[in-house]
């Protein structure tokens, strides 16, 4: 098989347009105590870390800022015609659920798109779902490509009409953060609402700092 034609063959198997899935990143069992409905992120899979992108206001921000909260952290893009605005009304729903818990609960989405998304329009994209949501896109001087290593998300543009008219294949569903800022659970897409609330109820009330 001719190198361009494999490369397409793994290119595909890892992305997923947004009408579809990709691959999850791998996880072992769930720690004892805890019955994840997601997939438990293994310590030697090296996921996550934190990272700095720009806010909706223009500002740095970092996933710091939010430690002693769970975060439940997303990747997506505002164009995104159906997996991204699915998976944000159920996490805005999730969050409904947990009532007055959600005071200790904070939802990120990282835009994969930058060269479309820019901050003023990340920040009132994830607005319309929740208003407490927290839009992050990269700008000058900021790593994307770390971000999404660190994470292990695959994103590529597709069906390219013009420099601006194009879609993006994308990983599918978010990771929570426990309190620490430490990557422990993969969110498939598709979970319920109910199963993520279930999933941040456990990390609401597993290793506080």
């Amino acid at each position: 098989m001719k190198t361009g034609m494999l490369s397409a063959l793994l290119l595909t198997v890892l992305l997923s347009a947004c009408g579809g899935q990709a691959a999850a990143p791998s996880a072992a069992s769930a720690p004892a105590q805890a019955a994840f409905q997601g997939s438990p992120v293994r310590p030697d899979d090296r996921i996550g870390g934190d990272f700095t992108l720009t806010d909706g206001t223009g500002k740095p921000f970092s996933l710091k800022q939010l430690r002693g909260k769970v975060v439940l952290l997303a990747f997506g893009f505002s164009h995104c015609p159906d997996v991204c605005p699915t998976e944000l009304l159920g996490y805005a729903e999730a969050v409904k659920l947990l009532g007055a818990e959600a005071a200790d609960v904070a939802v990120v989405f990282v835009s994969i798109d930058p060269e479309r998304d820019t901050p003023d329009l990340i920040g009132r994209y994830v607005k319309q779902f929740h208003p407490d949501f927290i839009g992050l896109t990269a700008t000058e001087g900021q790593s994307l490509a770390l971000v999404k290593q660190q994470y292990r998300i695959v994103a590529a543009k597709a069906e390219i009409k013009s420099p601006t008219a194009y879609n993006m294949d994308h990983t599918p569903g978010a990771y929570l953060l426990d309190r620490k800022g430490d990557a422990l659970v993969f969110v498939p897409y598709g979970h319920s609402p109910e199963q993520i609330a279930a999933d941040i109820r456990i990390l609401l009330n597993h290793r506080k700092p």
